[in-house]
């Protein structure tokens, strides 16, 4: 059947119509054309035209032939981008001509065809960075002097981007040099962040736009990248003393204490106090700012020391965000309060520092302004607005419900074009370019239209897309789509079996998997609960699961027995402290187990200085969830500082944990 054709007549029609076709009848099983697009997919990566338009003559009528028109268009526009400019007519605003465009854009760049790039540029929605070189080099051949320095203003961003620079942007950087647009320390800046990020190969490309008097020895930057403590060991009595007058020499120096502090900071600050004496005081701060970095990841007290030592020079905002954690960590507000001020202000204005100045100023007697801060971001359904919640005596519960969506307004989503392209990739296991279709579609709509679309994503067991889109809501919220609950029949049977809070189970699997069965991490990791196939095999004995095989972990009963069974594990192995089984969960029983501290720790705090932002993020996120969902499961408002608890010091409760895998 061809939608397109079927919807296109009047809105309420489209409405009515897709209701009656779609919403009532939930999933969608295979359709055919399918097996045509998967032709056109496979013809399209092998670069095989002839099969491309074989399958394109079977798709008629179905909705990814858009895919397959832009696959055919794709390999054809180096050589004849005839159709290409038709193609953004008929499909504007389609997450297919925004793809088209950007290549169109490139192709273009590359054969310096810059009436092209500088027409279209300006309609692509989301630019990359290679597409904005592209244009950026455009503008600079087209104008005459002073918009070529208006050009090069704009193009300035580009050097400070986090990402490695694409070819396209080689030219764009050398005219900045030649204009004198970036001076050496806008160049050390750039080298400085890539060798943080171990990109010492990137970091000597940048140092090619040093003067030569500057740039650092490729030769001593791979014997640091190698052995820092070594390469340091080696070095001629002459070489500190010429290195106050050199500044590439100095900066391999820092690197090299640097690279041994990710091990040993400790060693790493015993090495720089023999160094420090030598270097300017802004360098000298950076050194101590990057060993306090990695001291702080390890809960180093010394960190702290360190930090104060890097006082006078420029910190990031991760360096800013650790001084804070370490002074959390220690109970020291006052260095929390003054850290957090000096915090550019879009940093210091996120809500986990609004909340943790507020306990700052709360420390300090400064009731009044601390509850100021609470009020900023109290009711935002976050970690830290439920935190906020607590601290103004309030408790978490589920916003009221919105008005139930009207039959024309479900109808309209399931009549829009890019979910129904999503729910076809869906239904072809093309998980990740569906994903992409969804969340284009999404762009720009209300509340309203995010809850019918969350709406169909659930009538069609699209869990993870329901939730992320109700998610996006600001006024107008529906919980039971935030916090959907699927399979509970299967899964509150077996964690009332095991004594498990259903919600910390189902916070757990949300943040998992958001109920995807097939779920499979990167690291292999499996399921609704993400298991691991070793934890797996080690749980299933444990529990004597009688003919179990690694292939049965991808069942759904199998993988919730395995993964409730594992959570009940290691919260009996860590204190039957849920915050420690969840960072458990995600980093393993051991780093849950030594990350907790001589003395004992607000739940919170502890989950602020989990050193893996991964696991940081993630029990963050368990936590909360599993209020929510008690308090939808429960029907009462619940307490997320209550829920957190304290962290007792290491050694009590926790020798379980020793055995786990």
């Amino acid at each position: 059947m061809d939608f397109r054709s079927t919807f296109s007549r009047t809105r309420l029609f489209r409405g009515a119509r897709a209701l009656l076709l779609g919403l009532l009848i939930g999933p969608a099983a295979a359709a055919p054309g399918d097996d045509a697009f998967l032709q056109a997919r496979d013809a399209f990566a092998k670069g095989d035209r002839a099969k491309l338009a074989r399958a394109l003559d079977n798709l008629q009528g179905h909705e990814l032939r858009i895919w397959a028109e832009y696959y055919q268009l794709r390999m054809q526009i180096d050589d004849d981008p005839s159709g290409v400019a038709r193609f953004l007519s008929l499909q504007s605003g389609s997450l297919a001509a925004e793809r088209l465009r950007s290549d169109w854009i490139k192709a273009s760049g590359k054969r310096g065809q810059w009436d092209v790039v500088l027409r279209e540029y300006p309609l692509l929605l989301q630019p990359d960075l290679e597409a904005q070189c592209y244009s950026l080099q455009a503008r600079l051949q087209s104008g005459d002097g002073e918009a070529q320095r208006a050009v090069l203003d704009d193009a300035r961003p580009v050097w400070s981007a986090a990402a490695d620079l694409p070819e396209a942007c080689r030219p764009v950087v050398d005219a900045l040099v030649a204009a004198r647009k970036l001076n050496a320390d806008d160049i050390w800046e750039r080298i400085r962040r890539l060798l943080e990020a171990k990109k010492p190969q990137q970091a000597l490309l940048a140092a090619r736009y040093l003067p030569d008097a500057q740039a650092p020895d490729a030769r001593a930057l791979d014997a640091v990248t190698d052995n820092p403590m070594r390469f340091l060991a080696r070095l001629p009595n002459k070489y500190l003393a010429e290195a106050r007058n050199d500044r590439g020499q100095r900066e391999t120096l820092i690197y090299a204490i640097a690279r041994i502090a990710a091990n040993d900071p400790q060693a790493a600050a015993d090495q720089y106090d023999k160094i420090a004496p030598a270097l300017p005081e802004a360098e000298r701060a950076y050194g101590w700012g990057q060993i306090a970095l990695q001291a702080a990841r390890k809960h180093m007290p010394q960190a702290l020391v360190w930090f104060a030592q890097a006082d006078a020079g420029p910190l990031s905002d991760e360096q800013l965000a650790w001084w804070v954690r370490m002074a959390l960590r220690v109970g020291d507000w006052k260095t929390v309060r003054r850290v957090v001020q000096r915090m550019p202000p879009a940093v210091a204005g996120q809500p986990d520092w609004i909340y943790w100045n507020g306990r700052a100023l709360a420390a300090q007697g400064k009731t009044a302004e601390a509850h100021a801060q609470y009020q900023r971001i109290v009711g935002q359904a976050n970690f830290y607005g439920s935190l906020a919640a607590d601290e103004l005596g309030q408790t978490v519960a589920p916003p009221p419900r919105a008005p139930a969506l009207s039959a024309q307004e479900l109808g309209e989503a399931l009549a829009n074009d890019g979910l129904r392209r999503s729910l076809a990739l869906f239904r072809i296991d093309a998980r990740v370019d569906a994903v992409r279709e969804w969340n284009w579609s999404l762009r720009g709509m209300s509340d309203r239209q995010l809850l019918a679309a969350a709406e169909v994503a659930r009538r069609n067991d699209v869990w993870d897309r329901a939730i992320n889109t109700a998610d996006r809501t600001v006024s107008q919220h529906d919980f039971s789509l935030r916090y959907l609950a699927p399979y509970r029949e299967k899964v509150e049977p077996k964690a009332h079996a095991l004594g498990l809070d259903a919600g910390w189970v189902y916070g757990l699997m949300r943040q998992e998997s958001r109920f995807v069965i097939q779920a499979k991490s990167t690291v292999g990791a499996q399921g609704l609960m993400q298991v691991m196939p070793a934890t797996a095999a080690w749980v299933a004995k444990k529990i004597g699961l009688a003919g179990y095989h690694p292939k049965h972990a991808m069942d759904m009963d199998t993988n919730i027995t395995l993964g409730t069974n594992y959570m009940k594990l290691v919260l009996d192995g860590l204190d039957d402290h849920p915050v420690l089984a969840s960072a458990a969960y995600n980093a393993g029983p051991g780093r849950a187990k030594k990350w907790r501290a001589d003395v004992p720790l607000e739940g919170a705090i502890y989950a602020e200085c989990i050193p893996f932002n991964e696991t940081r993020d993630y029990v963050k996120k368990v936590m909360n969830n599993a209020v929510y969902y008690n308090a939808i499961f429960e029907g009462r408002p619940q307490s997320l500082k209550r829920e957190l608890g304290i962290v007792r010091p290491r050694g009590n409760g926790d020798t379980g944990a020793d055995v786990l895998p």
